[in-house]
């Protein structure tokens, strides 16, 4: 699904140069789990910018299920990342005086999907997160865990084959992790990739897979032998498709 050869993301300030990523080989193979960890400034943030298209590296191959992203264009990253890609932030990224399912509508809405069609996945969506009863829920009238629950409703609604969390528990208590991590845990057994940053060595523990960076560097890729499983309920049947 990911191949990532030679990568290279270099900043310049004036005359001085920073490498945020010095030569990263990454792979990623379809319906994998993985958790990227590091200190600050270790690179893994300019990786999931990477990764999500949300930015082009300085050097280096990015062949995103079978295509080189590396050199794409601003408009062929866009139309990469509404077809494939679903983002999650630690921020939730929610608009405050819209409802969750205008919030789920979002993605589709600036892809033109008719209003119809749109509004029954949104529902669909939410519904799959255990959020049916609450669509017309405005953010500020959901606690923090149901709001990235909405976040995620949205990552989904596109179907896409990867979904990229950047701390998606760092905004939340311990309950509502285990209530994310059981929904990403879920996602993963239908068969999406799913890659995401955490600095929570017992969030990690949850994914398959652990990457490493620092100094723009992997460090580490190690197999989690016995990932925990989360044991939060949540309501709503199946993951919307």
């Amino acid at each position: 699904m990911i191949d990532l050869r030679g990568i290279k993301k270099i900043y310049s300030n004036g005359d001085i140069q920073v490498a945020a990523l010095n030569g990263v080989d990454l792979n990623v193979g379809v319906s994998e789990f993985i958790s990227i960890m590091g200190p600050s400034g270790s690179g893994k943030s300019t990786m999931m910018n990477i990764l999500g298209c949300l930015d082009t590296p300085t050097e280096g191959e990015y062949f995103l299920d079978g295509t080189d992203v590396a050199k794409a264009n601003g408009n062929e990253l866009a139309v990469i990342r509404n077809r494939k890609i679903g983002f999650v932030f630690q921020g939730f990224n929610l608009l405050a005086r819209t409802t969750a399912v205008e919030n789920v509508e979002l993605p589709m809405l600036y892809a033109g999907m008719g209003g119809k069609e749109r509004r029954a996945r949104a529902i669909g969506s939410l519904e799959s997160v255990g959020l049916g009863e609450r669509i017309h829920h405005r953010p500020k009238e959901l606690s923090g865990g149901q709001q990235q629950r909405v976040a995620i409703a949205r990552a989904l609604v596109t179907n896409p084959s990867i979904i990229l969390a950047d701390e998606p528990t760092g905004n939340l208590d311990s309950r509502s992790s285990e209530e994310v991590m059981a929904i990403f845990q879920r996602l993963h057994a239908s068969g999406n990739t799913i890659i995401i940053v955490t600095h929570e060595p017992d969030i990690a523990e949850f994914t398959q897979r652990i990457v490493r960076f620092r100094d723009g560097r992997i460090e580490g890729d190690e197999v989690v032998e016995n990932p925990r499983t989360a044991q939060a309920q949540i309501l709503g049947e199946g993951i919307a498709k």
